[in-house]
């Protein structure tokens, strides 16, 4: 089955969660086809909270095991989307 899976993660604190999120995101980088981050409350000034939305290439166990790790994070929260592309 051809899929296409995007992930939204919203970031309640971007000041505690912003590292341990974004080293996942290098690690997993080989998985992310595509990644917007929204934070800018204004254009001199920074949310705490923050919206990533992700494109993931492909369903393997390496896509699942960042989703897990993902889960993991006291303070974000992550919602799958599934298309199917066939």
């Amino acid at each position: 089955m051809n899929e296409l899976k995007i992930l939204g993660i919203y970031v309640r604190d971007r000041i505690k969660e912003a590292n341990r999120t974004q080293n996942l995101l290098s690690e997993y980088a080989s998985i992310i086809r595509t990644r917007l981050g929204f934070h800018e409350v204004s254009e001199s000034k920074c949310s705490r909270n923050a919206m990533i939305i992700i494109e993931i290439k492909d369903n393997s166990k390496q896509s699942i095991d960042f989703i897990n790790k993902l889960n993991e994070i006291g303070g974000i929260d992550v919602k799958e989307m599934k298309f199917d592309l066939s």
